[in-house]
């Protein structure tokens, strides 16, 4: 188990943590210490599914991604959507993995889910208590957005773009199971529900990113709603990603809203993808440098047991943008 991340009066000094968020990390302080590793979980998620984007989610560090969180997660665009489902999915998914692991006192397994299935199986072992974790997610990740009334455009984005975080994990929930009986015959199966893998959750968040609803505000009776921009586009579900404003071309450098630019980013100079040099540099061409690249090569097994191998040593060319 970690060393907890949050020594006494601890809270008060994370940076950008909304005021609300403190008195949770302050009620909660064992559960922070899961908070933590699902935002690094969820930059680590979404650095993995942009690598090879302008944008490559290289905006963030840790704790950041909460409260008064970093410019590009609150510019209103479906990157900041993305953030903000993979954020908030992230700490339901972590708090819900403490949970089943004995880790916090507040909560353990799902015994509601209990009895024999309609596929005649028994629901036994320790269901992921997901309900708990989605819980957490609400009162800590959309604490920010609540505080703020919920009356401007951008706080309705994020809430519904974090729950639709929630979703992924929740729609894609699996039952694991396991045979008893006479030399595993199976005339018994008991069965639990688990999460899916963290990475699944990235891989179903980034095909929302790339089919997301481009919304703008409007007053229906005394509430405040986003609607699709364009009557064209289809009504968008809970599950949907949804944003206010186009995304930049993320091509050159600004500080003030945290982009980086991508001069200086590795690209495939045989790809016509995202990541070929043409795209990713935007035109503005590539260097060319050799690199030596070390790997083993030539192994052999011998008996018993050990695998030998020499380096072998080739160079490479690297292209990065200029």
């Amino acid at each position: 188990h970690s060393a907890p991340l949050l020594a006494c009066g601890a809270c008060e000094g994370l940076k950008g943590l909304a005021e609300e968020q403190v008195r949770i990390c302050q009620r909660q302080a064992e559960a922070m210490d899961s908070v933590k590793h699902g935002a690094e979980l969820a930059i680590e998620e979404c650095q993995h599914q942009f690598h090879n984007r302008r944008w490559n989610c290289s905006t963030l560090q840790g704790l950041q991604v909460f409260g008064k969180a970093a410019s590009v997660s609150s510019a209103g665009t479906r990157e900041s959507a993305f953030i903000h489902a993979i954020s908030s999915a992230g700490v339901a998914f972590a708090v819900t993995r403490a949970c089943s692991r004995g880790e916090l006192e507040k909560c353990g397994c799902d015994r509601k889910i209990r009895g024999v299935s309609a596929e005649g199986f028994q629901w036994s072992g320790c269901s992921d208590n997901l309900s708990y974790g989605i819980a957490f997610s609400q009162a800590f990740v959309d604490n920010p957005e609540r505080s703020h009334g919920v009356s401007s455009s951008r706080a309705l984005m994020n809430l519904h773009n974090n729950e639709a975080g929630r979703k992924a994990i929740l729609s894609h929930m699996k039952v694991e199971c396991k045979c008893h009986g006479v030399s595993g015959s199976c005339e018994v199966r008991t069965c639990w529900k688990v999460m899916p893998p963290f990475r699944k959750v990235g891989n179903v968040l980034k095909e929302k990113f790339e089919g997301a609803t481009e919304v703008h505000p409007k007053r229906v009776g005394s509430r405040k709603l986003l609607v699709p921009k364009s009557s064209r586009f289809k009504p968008y579900t809970a599950h949907d990603l949804v944003y206010l404003v186009a995304s930049p071309d993320f091509c050159d450098r600004d500080t003030h809203s945290g982009v980086f630019g991508t001069s200086g980013r590795q690209c495939n100079r045989t790809s016509h993808a995202m990541d070929g040099c043409e795209l990713l540099c935007c035109g503005r061409g590539f260097r060319t440098a050799q690199a030596e690249m070390v790997e083993r090569c030539s192994c052999k097994f011998h008996w018993c047991c050990s695998v030998k191998c020499k380096q072998c040593h080739h160079l490479v060319e690297v292209h990065t943008c200029r």
